[in-house]
């Protein structure tokens, strides 16, 4: 049956035809405004969020927020109405269209704060505050959010501890958004300390200008190797991303997880690491804090690995000695954006559908190698994150990947593809902001962590 669209050359007078799609539509809208749900244009799932739906990659994201200041919930409910609510993906439920082989859309709805905002009544005086927001968070890994709401919810403990007055903990369904989508939009609340009109900044590299020379053929011939070698190292790692998904697997250690770890609660421990000590050795080192990181990182596996396989041996001082199995083979899933711009945006930016930066689970993968074992100095750990982190930057690894992981979506399913996950771990850099910001009241600041997967 032909529809009005396709009758432009006919004339104006004519109607639109009722079909008995627009009429179902059309009953749709009036149930869902019966039902408190407002009508607006239905979207469906990406793959990617609906993967994070299956039984074995059911993430969820945990964001801890520290304030210097006591919270105050009604001022943070007061607030939430005009910033965070205004995304539609957090004032939207996940249902399933039953019209389209029971594939989940998202519809929107009336948003009940009371049901998402969640302050608990604590006691006065508590012995241990950091091993009590440990227990509340593993508490929180234990459950899931009712799927009849939208996918979040903000625990408000005016609990101080160490590092904070009072500590706010999101949890939020990773089908919500990518690590760097959410991290925006949290960021997007927030204010500058000196300027509460002024959203955070986040450094950015300056591009370097164009300086015309002369030398114009060695930059070509410059051009030409550096296309080589890129080309070059994207094939080894595709080739390696294929190989580790069909039979490549990290050698059996210590982090490798059980079968059915993923439904286990997680205990999520945290330390603070002061910075200014991780920008004394980047400047000293002429590395990236990402840099430094990642060596801190493996300096703290290998000796954790080192530990593990010294408690089963009886020999005195085993715990000193390099029990490290030979040639162990341990990789990280790096995560990367793959949206052009990587800066903090307006809420209301972020919310428009033709935005540069569209909103969702837009990621690519990278393997990423840890160098486990013994250094006599601990700044060869740094060199070795050095060397591996920029070998990454020039492959095109992250966009393939992403491309083969949509194509695993449309050949095998979802359920297929969810255990194409091959890691022990999964590492993610989020670039910090460069100043203090206050959020409804309050000096904060956050780190991320996640639960559902046996990466997490």
């Amino acid at each position: 049956m032909e529809c009005s669209k396709g009758l432009k050359w006919r004339k104006q007078s004519l109607k639109p035809i009722e079909t008995t799609t627009s009429l179902a539509s059309r009953r749709e809208v009036e149930e869902d405004s019966k039902n408190g749900q407002k009508p607006a244009e239905e979207e469906p799932l990406s793959p990617s969020a609906r993967l994070f739906h299956e039984p074995t990659f059911n993430v969820y994201v945990i964001a801890i927020m520290g304030c210097k200041t006591r919270i105050f919930p009604d001022v943070v409910k007061a607030n939430l109405g005009h910033t965070l609510l205004r995304h539609p993906r957090f004032s939207s439920l996940q249902v399933m269209d039953e019209r389209n082989k029971g594939e989940m859309k998202w519809v929107r709805t009336e948003v009940d704060l009371e049901k998402h905002i969640i302050v608990p009544q604590l006691e006065p005086n508590i012995e241990s505050p950091q091993r009590f927001l440990e227990d509340y968070i593993y508490n929180l890994s234990k459950t899931g959010i009712d799927k009849s709401q939208p996918l979040w919810d903000l625990h408000l403990l005016n609990l101080r501890t160490s590092d904070s007055e009072a500590v706010g903990v999101f949890r939020i369904h990773h089908s919500l958004g990518d690590g760097a989508s959410l991290m925006s939009l949290l960021l997007a609340c927030t204010r500058q300390t000196k300027d509460p009109l002024a959203l955070p900044t986040i450094p950015i590299k300056k591009k370097q200008e164009k300086k015309d020379d002369d030398r114009w053929f060695w930059r070509i011939i410059f051009m030409f190797c550096s296309f080589l070698q890129v080309f070059r190292n994207t094939v080894v790692d595709v080739f390696l991303f294929i190989a580790t998904t069909l039979f490549l697997n990290d050698t059996q250690n210590p982090l490798k997880g059980l079968p059915g770890a993923e439904f286990n609660p997680r205990r999520i421990v945290y330390r603070t690491v002061s910075l200014d000590d991780i920008k004394l050795v980047k400047n000293a080192m002429k590395t990236t804090i990402n840099d430094v990181a990642l060596g801190i990182t493996q300096a703290g596996l290998s000796r954790y690995i080192n530990r593990i396989y010294g408690e089963d041996k009886k020999d005195a001082g085993t715990m000193e000695k390099d029990n490290l199995p030979k040639k162990i083979r341990l990789r990280s899933s790096l995560l990367i954006n793959l949206r052009p711009s990587a800066g903090i945006q307006a809420l209301a930016d972020m919310m428009e559908k033709d935005a540069e930066a569209k909103w969702g689970n837009r990621i690519g993968y990278v393997l990423l190698p840890f160098t486990i074992g013994l250094r006599d100095d601990p700044l060869d750990y740094v060199r070795d994150a050095k060397a591996t982190i920029d070998r990454k930057k020039h492959s095109f690894e992250a966009l393939f990947t992403f491309s083969i992981a949509e194509l695993a979506f449309k050949l095998f399913g979802l359920k297929t593809a969810s255990e194409f996950w091959f890691t022990e771990l999964a590492f993610k850099q989020v670039d910090e902001p460069s100043i203090w910001r206050c959020g409804y009241g309050g000096n904060n600041r956050e780190s991320g962590k996640c639960f559902g997967s046996r990466e997490c």
